[in-house]
């Protein structure tokens, strides 16, 4: 059964990259996972909607799982930046530029549609940005700086995915995150630094 439900939620995160909450039907959902339309309503009574709340709600997990996960083997707090968007790069590169985060694609289709969805994606920003700020504060970042660059590590990521599949390029994906290396760089150095008298 819960072989089933994984399926179901790995299909509508493919279909949700390349076509968005609302270019995506039941019948492609059912198609995509080998699952009836009654399987996909008995593990998601709430239809489409509730299957894209799990969606939003799995796939942020495993990002946020990630960057931890990338932050924890990185030589030095900068480097982590660099690192995960030098492979979320070549990420959408491999995928030739289709969308590799179904969470912000759906939260511009639906943020002022469906509060169920708009809540789902924003408990996830949040995640991330406390997942950055949590790193950044043991690397002696003050809280509310590593707050402020939690918020800058969300919305770049986002922002970068659009630029660079408009552009066809990962360029700009990459200097993103040496330009966010070199901001944790500066924070870190900021907090260290002893004031002179």
């Amino acid at each position: 059964m819960a072989e089933t439900r994984d399926r179901i939620i790995v299909a509508t995160n493919e279909l949700f990259r390349r076509h968005g909450y609302n270019g995506t039907s039941l019948s492609q959902i059912s198609e995509a996972a080998n699952a009836t339309i009654g399987s996909i309503y008995h593990f998601f009574p709430g239809g489409k909607e509730a299957l894209a709340v799990a969606v939003i709600e799995t796939t942020g997990t495993i990002y946020r799982e990630l960057f931890e996960s990338i932050a924890r083997e990185a030589p030095d707090p900068a480097s982590a930046y660099v690192d995960f968007f030098a492979g979320a790069a070549a990420v959408l590169e491999e995928s030739d530029y289709i969308d590799p985060c179904p969470i912000g694609t759906v939260a511009r289709e639906v943020a002022n549609t469906s509060e169920p969805l708009r809540i789902a994606a924003a408990k996830i920003f949040d995640s991330w940005i406390n997942a950055v700020t949590q790193h950044l504060v043991e690397a002696g970042v003050c809280t509310e700086q590593a707050a402020e660059l939690g918020q800058v590590f969300v919305a770049t990521v986002e922002g970068m995915f659009v630029l660079s599949r408009t552009q066809r390029s990962t360029a700009s994906l990459e200097s993103a995150g040496r330009s966010l290396g070199q901001l944790v760089t500066q924070a870190i150095d900021d907090t260290t630094r002893t004031p002179t008298s």
